[in-house]
């Protein structure tokens, strides 16, 4: 489950989509997400789910690298929908009635679109990490604060935070493996067994892991100070952030499709 994990991985690649400003990548990203929560009916869910497939082509990302992205969500995408299929009223006659629980049609409608819109939103994400070094990332994020600074903002701290974050977080990941399979060779029973029996064998895992992911902060810290990193005042950058007109070309597309979606709310009528 663990390997599973692709926060922060980067797929390398020379697409159209990784070749954009970054910055660019950022912004869509978020409108992504908003707008994916604005299309209330099945017509705009269905064109964000088919915006992100073509944008998935475009990158040349394979398909398992999207089922990965999605694998580790899906009890907790089950565990919500399962909530609200029962939670959410409707009127007329439910379609199943037992005990205290009633199940609308409503209801069901809308367990359905919130796994849709959860799973597009991990899968948009995830979309901007694969076609997006961190390094890169981390200079549109910068880039785009920048207005901050005038107000002492430490907008270069927040981005070198984040990421040294997503840096770490494949490393930690590939550390946890290891851990975990260290203790089952000690016979560890973290597969089996009672819930109770299971966290009580993490805390080997744990403990640990926490002390290396101390060690390794002590190990960065001591090689920035050794680098004389003293923050981002006078930094200079090998590669300058701008637009092109590849850029400017993918800015009217994605903007045009992201109306176009939003518009769905306007003329189809809305299920949440």
């Amino acid at each position: 489950m663990l390997k599973d994990i692709t926060i922060g991985q980067y797929y390398p690649g020379r697409s159209v989509l990784h070749r954009c400003d970054p910055r660019l990548k950022l912004v869509a990203t978020i409108a992504y997400i908003v707008v994916l929560f604005v299309a209330a009916n099945p017509l705009g869910i269905a064109l964000s789910l088919l915006l992100l497939a073509a944008l998935y082509r475009v990158a040349k990302i394979p398909g398992k690298m999207i089922l990965r992205s999605l694998k580790p969500i899906v009890p907790i995408v089950i565990f919500t929908a399962v909530l609200n299929l029962f939670f959410v009223t409707g009127e007329g006659e439910p379609l199943v009635q037992f005990w205290v629980f009633h199940i609308y049609a409503e209801g069901v409608r809308y367990a359905i679109l919130l796994a849709v819109r959860v799973c597009a939103l991990i899968a948009g994400t995830s979309l901007l990490t694969y076609t997006t070094s961190p390094i890169v990332l981390t200079d549109a994020i910068e880039n785009l604060l920048r207005p901050l600074a005038k107000v002492h903002f430490p907008v270069h701290e927040l981005a070198m935070m984040m990421t040294i974050a997503l840096r770490f977080i494949p490393t930690l990941i590939e550390e946890t493996e290891k851990i975990m399979n260290a203790q089952k060779a000690r016979g560890a029973m973290l597969d089996t067994g009672k819930f109770t029996q299971r966290i009580k064998a993490l805390v080997p895992i744990l403990i640990p892991l926490f002390i290396s992911a101390f060690r390794r902060a002590d190990e960065l810290a001591m090689a920035m100070e050794c680098r004389c990193y003293h923050g981002g005042e006078g930094r200079t950058r090998l590669k300058q952030l701008r637009f092109t007109a590849t850029d400017v070309r993918c800015t009217l597309v994605i903007a045009a499709a992201l109306a176009v979606i939003v518009s769905t709310r306007f003329f189809v009528p809305g299920l949440v």
